[in-house]
């Protein structure tokens, strides 16, 4: 392999000095996570249900990670405009769990596998 910055190898370890670095990692994880989830399904044996809230923690776990992230890094877009598209993305989110959890909780036993 290529030989990789000192930066990203301490973000990576948790251990760069800049905060917004490792929620970065974290939503990374997240997404390596999700995608694992979702290669080994089928292989897992995991019922509809319970994959469907894994998927949606770790969707949660990415959205919240990126938002932080960008909050907190510095740079090119105004902090107005970043707040208010992190906010727009954290409502979608919001919305998506609520809806995932009314379906779950109004659906009778044999409804979803």
């Amino acid at each position: 392999m290529g030989h990789q910055p000192p930066d990203v190898i301490d973000a990576l370890l948790f251990a760069s000095p800049t905060p917004f670095s490792a929620w970065g990692v974290i939503a990374m994880w997240g997404v390596f996570a999700s995608t694992i989830l979702v290669v080994l399904r089928h292989k897992l044996r995991l019922r509809t249900t319970r994959w469907r809230l894994g998927h949606t923690a770790l969707g949660v776990v990415i959205v919240l990670g990126s938002v932080v992230h960008a909050l907190l890094i510095e740079g090119t877009m105004g902090m107005a405009s970043k707040a208010v598209l992190c906010a727009l993305v954290l409502a979608a989110t919001l919305k998506l769990v609520f809806d995932l959890r009314h379906r779950l909780l109004r659906a009778k036993p044999g409804d979803l596998p």
